[in-house]
């Protein structure tokens, strides 16, 4: 594949992608704001300006590098990333048990809205007679961006989202239990990915997401 289609096909992720991460950590820090914590609020991470949320690595170089492989290989793999954590003090919510809950699905829980939202753009397009190709990519992207987020981030291992809510849903004692797996829980995550069983772990997530985003099309 040439250095344009490479360049086109970053072109096409890149605005879905950055939108992706980003509000996926904005509505962590506003529903923690709703629920009590004022933290990420204070420190200015509560905006869309992507540039208070880009991690080098997991917003830049490893969306990146997997689009550029994906596009040279010519198969379309799967595409993710991260951003800088907003930061949540549990301690000052009302509720910290429960409301840890709300928090940690507000991410994913954005990720499945950007995903409706860009099928419904993709079909205003379509019902408007406008098949331009990097447009019409570019809502797929961002559909099968948001997709792959939400159910990445919906694994229940700490400290993932799905973690964080399952720790939620636990009576206190096993909830204490299953919280010690956070320091080893981006090793599982990384071993996950080296031995290719990643999206087996994903896939329920993925096609409960692919099932409501039909709804719209």
């Amino acid at each position: 594949m040439d250095i344009s289609s490479i360049v086109q096909t970053i072109a096409v992720y890149a605005i879905p992608l950055i939108f992706a991460i980003t509000i996926h950590e904005t509505a962590h820090g506003y529903v923690a704001k709703l629920c009590g914590d004022q933290t990420a609020y204070m420190l200015g991470r509560l905006t869309l300006n992507p540039i208070k949320h880009i991690d080098p690595v997991g917003t830049i170089l490893v969306p990146g590098a997997l689009l550029i492989g994906s596009a040279l290989s010519g198969m379309s793999g799967i595409v993710f990333g991260w951003a800088k954590p907003v930061p949540i003090n549990f301690r000052n919510l009302r509720n910290p048990k429960t409301d840890m809950i709300w928090v940690a699905a507000a991410g994913p829980g954005a990720n499945l809205i950007q995903a409706i939202l860009w099928t419904i753009a993709l079909k205003i397009l379509i019902s408007m007679g406008i098949y331009e190709d990097f447009f019409i990519k570019m809502c797929v992207a961002g559909v099968s961006c948001n997709i792959v987020l939400m159910a990445l981030n919906l694994i229940p291992i700490p400290p993932l989202d799905g973690g964080r809510i399952v720790t939620g849903l636990l009576p206190p004692g096993m909830a204490w239990q299953y919280s010690r797996i956070e320091p080893y829980g981006m090793w599982i995550l990384f071993a996950l990915i080296l031995t290719g069983t990643l999206s087996f772990f994903m896939r329920p997530f993925m096609r409960m997401g692919q099932a409501i985003v039909q709804w719209f099309i």
